[in-house]
């Protein structure tokens, strides 16, 4: 192939991750800029804090369950059309999450808008290893992974400070209307791919019977919750205990974004070596950075740093998806749908464990212990991933969807 073909391709390829990454900064900016926008919430619908709180609950359920049902469903669909089909629903349910007149509406179109939040991801990400190149399987699907990410540094502040100064069903107007040119963008720019592997129902569910799945799956579940443990208590760590500014929150969320956002591209690139030596190393640094946490919040600068850190261990996402492929040839749909499900496992393990210590009297960095405990039972399922695939030998060297 000539010098020129190499160039058209690869920039080919380049088009369709960034495609790809606009359906998932969609995600993100619908998923994240709710937590900031729930007093808007409870004030437009005279609710309390904990009622309006059902909104970001049913989203959850939403992910957990439409991943495994869409993503099973449109298994040996071109992977274009299901793309299509997962960014209509997400253009009409934040539409009418956006319209909703009453607070059981809105939580009734959240969970509508949750149904292709896993689907679309898993859709994602299983192209982009369709289309990689040889040994950069890992790093392609960071790249799909990065639109979430840039949306926590981007897309949440700007929807934010909107919700604030005009009205919340702005922000997930804006997030239908994205939908929308997302949808038209795959339809020009992703081609028209046949699946590589048909699947069928009785492939998709032979990866439940496979124990290293579920041990590498223990590795999010657990592991994972640490991450959201202390991001959902950022903004009390910083009020109670640092005792700086509240603009200063909005920083640390940003310093969190640019840690998630490089994280995921630099650990993408260590997995196309070895997802697997890369999350044990990822999770041993994120243990250590949660201990960090706990002193660090007495100076601002300081907790800055440790935030970042912290923020870089999202990377993981890409890593676990990349391990889960390698161990499993078969099933990827259902993978796909697995992942979601433990991610969203663990946003609900990860804040309900930190605000029971909180609840006992725990100051709010000391859910930096919490999560250190998280990590440490993650690195735990991650030995036990290890060791399982030494005993059965398995092929540890990346394969190509």
């Amino acid at each position: 192939m000539t010098s020129a073909n190499n160039t058209a391709l690869e920039l080919n390829r380049s088009g369709i991750l960034i495609v790809l990454a606009l359906g998932t900064f969609i995600l993100g900016l619908s998923e994240f800029s709710m937590m900031p926008m729930l007093p808007l919430i409870s004030e437009t619908f005279a609710s309390t804090p904990s009622q309006s709180g059902y909104a970001i609950s049913a989203y959850a359920i939403g992910v957990v369950v439409g991943a495994p049902i869409l993503m099973l469903t449109t298994a040996n669909m071109k992977k274009r059309h299901a793309l299509m089909i997962f960014l209509s629903l997400m253009f009409v349910a934040n539409g009418l999450s956006a319209m909703a007149t009453s607070l059981e509406q809105l939580i009734a179109f959240r969970f509508l808008s949750g149904l292709p939040h896993g689907a679309y991801f898993g859709a994602a990400i299983l192209l982009a290893a369709d289309i990689a190149p040889q040994n950069k399987r890992a790093s392609y699907m960071s790249k799909v992974f990065m639109g979430l990410t840039i949306a926590t540094i981007v897309g949440v502040p700007i929807v934010t400070l909107v919700g604030q100064n005009l009205s919340w069903r702005y922000c997930l107007a804006g997030a239908s209307a994205l939908a929308l040119v997302a949808f038209i963008c795959v339809y020009v720019v992703v081609p028209s791919i046949a699946n590589n592997q048909p699947s069928n129902l009785l492939n998709e569910f032979s990866v439940l019977k496979n124990k290293l799945v579920w041990s590498i799956l223990g590795i999010v579940i657990i592991g994972f919750g640490g991450v959201f443990c202390l991001y959902t208590y950022i903004a009390d760590t910083i009020l109670v205990v640092t005792k700086t500014p509240a603009y200063t929150i909005s920083i640390a969320m940003v310093m969190f974004g640019i840690g998630c956002t490089l994280g995921n591209y630099v650990l993408g690139k260590a997995a196309d070596r070895s997802a697997l030596k890369t999350t044990g190393l990822a999770l041993i640094c994120s243990i250590v950075f949660a201990f960090a946490y706990v002193n660090a919040s007495y100076n601002i600068n300081l907790l800055y740093v440790v935030i970042f850190f912290i923020g870089c261990s999202v990377g993981l996402a890409t890593l676990i998806q990349s391990l889960l492929m390698d161990v499993s040839p078969n099933g990827h749909a259902m993978i796909g749908a697995l992942v979601q499900c433990a991610f969203n496992t663990a946003n609900a393990i990860g804040p309900w464990l930190g605000g029971i210590a909180i609840a006992n009297g725990a100051m709010p960095n000391e859910t930096g212990y919490v999560a250190a405990a998280l990590f440490m039972g993650g690195f735990m399922m991650w030995v036990v991933s290890y060791l399982q695939m030494n005993n059965k030998q398995t092929p540890l060297e990346p394969c190509n969807a």
